[in-house]
C-alpha cells in the first residue's frame, strides 16, 4: 500500500471556517477537503433538505419529455418502461412504472435478457413494443448511444424518451427527449446523478405539473438511494440529499420488496455501505443469474407476503451467484499464473463457459490480487463479451476508446465498462489494450493507495469528534469515511491475531501512555510482528464504534500499519 496525505487547506480558509462554525482544526480540515468553505455550505451538508434539489426543468429536454408523457396520458397511449438489468436499471424501472401507474393504467415494463439481448436498448424490446401497441418507450439507465435502435423504433412509429447518465457519443439518438446531465449542451447544475436519479428528476417534473411538492415523492427515495449506492456515483450535491432521505425511508418505511430483503438478513439500521453490500447484490443477482424481471417484480410488489416469496427466490439466485463468482475467480487466477502474465500492465482473461452474469464481480476480485486495469471475457452468442474494471485514478473508458478498431460495441464509466468483440479480434485487442494502458497509465497507480485526510494524535480521538464524523454520513465517492494517520504508536502488550486462520489483528494502542484505544485490523494478521514487543509503528485508520455485550465504545479500524 502507498500512503498519501491530502494537502492541508489554505490557512485563511481554515481560520475562517473554524470561526464561522466554532469547530476545531480537525473538523474544519475535513470539511474543507470536501469542498465545504462557508457556514451555508456546512448547513447544506449537515442538514440536507429536499428543497435544495435543483429544478428538474433545468435539465435539457425535460420540457419535451414532460409534454410527450402528458400527451400520452391524454390519448390513452401504452407506455413501455425499459431499463437495464443491473440495480440502477431495475430500480429505475420500478420507480418510473410505479409513478406512472398513479397516472395511467397503460404501463408495462421491459428488462432485456442479459444473455439473448445484451446491455441497453434492444431490437427485440422494440419489436415487443411494436407487437403490443406501445407508442412510447421510456428508457432508463441506457439509450444515450442507441442511435440505430431509436431510428428503428421511429420507423415503427414508436417514440423514445431516454433517461441516462452515461457519457454520450458525438451524436445523440433522434429521441423525443434525451435526458442526460452529461450531455455537452446540458446546463443542469449537477452532473453525477445515476440512472435512477435522472428518472427521479423526470417524475419530479411530472408531479410538479400536478402541483405536487417534492415531499410527496419521498416514497420513491428508497429506490434512488439503493441505485446511488450500487452504482458507486459520488455522494455529493443532489446525490447526498437523495441518499440521506432515501436511507431514512429504507430504515423507517421501505417498500415491501426492500423490507423483505432486510428481514432476511435481520439487520436493524442500514447505512449506505449496508445497502451496497446487502441490498444491492441481491437485486443484482436476479439479472446476473436469471432475469432482471425478478428484481422489478420484487421492487414493485405491494403485498408484503408475496414480496417475501420473491425475496426468498432472489436469495437463491444470490447464493448461486456467490458460488459462480468464487469458482470463476479461482480459474481466472490460475489462468494468469499459467500464462505467466504477472508483469503486464493489464489483466485480460477469457474462458468461453464463464457465467456472463458474474464476470464484472470477478474483474473486481482480480484487481484485489493484481492491481491493474482488468477485463474478463466470456462467450456470448457468436461474440465475446467482457466486463472491465479499473484501478483508482485510471480511466478505463478512455483506454477502451483508443482500441475501438477491434471492438464491436462498448459503453460505461471511468472505472467500469462493458464491451463485445469478434472472437478473431481477441488476441489483437488484448495486445492493443496492454499497449494503450502501458503508454498512458501513471505507474504509481499500479500500487493500491490509501489516502489519509490528515495526521492527528490519538488524544484527539474522542466521543465529540466521533459524534461529528457520524454526521458526515452517508459516505461514498466524494465524501469518503475520514481516514487519519498517526505515528509513534505502541501496542500495550496484548496484541493478537483473531478470526479464521488468524487473518485479523486486534490490538490496544497508546501514543502518550495515558490514552488506550482498541483497534481491529481486518486482513492485517500478517502484520503482528510489526507491532510486537511494543515497537513503535505508524498507522492509517478510521474511527468506528464497537458494540459488545450491551456496551458501546470507540475503536480504531486499522487500514494499514508500517514500522
Amino acid at each position: 500500500m502507498r500512503w498519501t496525505l491530502k494537502p492541508k487547506p489554505e490557512a485563511n480558509k481554515l481560520a475562517h471556517l473554524k470561526e464561522a462554525l466554532q469547530v476545531n482544526n480537525v473538523v474544519a480540515t475535513l470539511l474543507l477537503q470536501r469542498g465545504i468553505e462557508t457556514y451555508n455550505d456546512a448547513k447544506t451538508f449537515f442538514r440536507p433538505s429536499l428543497n435544495d434539489l435543483h429544478d428538474p426543468f433545468l435539465m435539457k429536454d425535460m420540457d419535451k419529455a414532460v409534454a410527450r408523457i402528458e400527451t400520452s396520458f391524454l390519448q390513452n397511449e401504452n407506455i413501455l418502461v425499459f431499463g437495464d438489468y443491473d440495480v440502477d436499471g431495475t430500480s429505475s424501472v420500478a420507480l418510473m412504472s410505479s409513478y406512472l401507474k398513479t397516472r395511467t393504467e397503460n404501463v408495462a415494463t421491459y428488462i432485456p435478457d442479459r444473455y439473448n439481448e445484451g446491455y441497453g436498448v434492444s431490437y427485440k424490446g422494440i419489436d415487443f413494443a411494436h407487437d403490443n401497441d406501445f407508442s412510447l418507450i421510456i428508457a432508463l439507465d441506457c439509450g444515450v448511444k442507441a442511435i440505430d435502435k431509436v431510428a428503428y423504433a421511429n420507423e415503427k412509429g414508436i417514440d423514445f424518451i431516454i433517461c441516462d447518465h452515461h457519457r454520450p457519443g458525438d451524436e445523440l439518438p433522434k429521441a423525443v427527449a434525451v435526458l442526460d446531465p452529461k450531455r455537452n449542451d446540458c446546463n443542469y447544475p449537477y452532473k453525477e446523478l445515476c440512472g435512477c436519479g435522472v428518472g427521479f428528476k423526470l417524475i419530479q417534473a411530472l408531479s410538479s405539473t400536478e402541483g405536487k411538492s417534492i415531499d410527496e415523492l419521498t416514497e420513491y427515495l428508497d429506490l434512488v438511494a439503493t441505485a446511488i449506492g450500487a452504482d458507486i456515483v459520488p455522494i455529493t450535491g443532489e446525490n447526498r440529499a437523495l441518499a440521506y432521505f432515501g436511507l431514512q425511508v429504507i430504515n423507517s418505511n421501505p417498500r415491501p420488496g426492500i423490507k423483505a430483503i432486510i428481514n432476511q438478513v435481520k439487520k436493524e439500521e442500514l447505512t449506505i455501505t449496508d445497502v451496497v453490500f446487502i441490498v444491492a447484490p441481491r437485486i443484482n443477482a436476479a439479472g446476473r443469474m436469471k432475469h432482471g424481471n425478478y428484481a422489478v417484480t420484487l421492487l414493485t410488489e405491494t403485498d408484503f407476503e408475496l414480496a417475501e416469496e420473491y425475496a426468498a427466490e432472489i436469495e437463491e439466485f444470490n447464493t448461486d451467484r456467490r458460488e459462480a463468482d468464487k469458482l470463476i475467480t479461482k480459474e481466472a487466477l490460475q489462468q494468469i499464473e499459467t500464462q505467466n502474465e504477472k508483469e503486464r500492465f493489464t489483466t485480460v482473461v477469457y474462458q468461453e463457459d464463464w457465467h456472463k452474469g458474474v464476470i464484472g464481480i470477478v474483474a473486481s476480485r482480480l484487481i484485489e490480487t493484481y492491481y491493474r486495469p482488468t477485463l474478463v471475457f466470456t462467450k456470448s452468442g457468436d461474440k465475446l463479451a467482457a466486463s472491465a474494471r479499473s484501478v483508482s485514478g485510471f480511466d478505463v473508458y478512455n483506454a477502451l476508446e483508443a482500441c475501438t478498431d477491434y471492438i464491436e460495441q462498448f459503453g460505461g464509466h471511468k472505472y467500469a465498462a462493458g464491451l463485445t468483440l469478434k472472437e478473431e479480434n481477441y488476441e489483437i485487442f488484448k495486445q492493443a489494450f496492454e499497449n494503450e494502458v502501458s503508454k498512458t497509465i501513471d505507474k504509481s497507480l499500479l500500487t493500491p493507495e490509501i489516502k489519509a485526510d490528515m495526521q492527528i494524535d490519538l488524544p484527539q480521538v474522542n466521543d465529540k469528534l466521533w459524534r461529528i464524523i457520524r454526521q458526515f454520513a452517508p459516505f461514498g465517492p466524494g465524501n469518503m469515511t475520514p481516514i487519519f494517520m498517526s505515528d509513534n504508536i505502541r501496542d500495550t502488550g496484548y496484541g493478537k491475531c483473531v478470526g479464521e486462520d488468524d487473518k485479523h489483528l486486534r490490538i490496544t494502542v497508546t501514543q502518550t501512555g495515558k490514552e488506550k484505544l482498541v483497534c481491529i485490523g481486518f486482513g492485517l494478521g500478517d502484520k503482528l510482528d510489526v507491532i510486537s514487543n511494543k515497537k513503535p509503528f505508524k498507522t492509517v485508520y478510521s474511527i468506528d464504534e464497537n458494540h459488545w455485550q450491551g456496551n458501546t465504545s470507540l475503536q480504531l479500524k486499522l487500514r494499514d500499519i508500517k514500522q
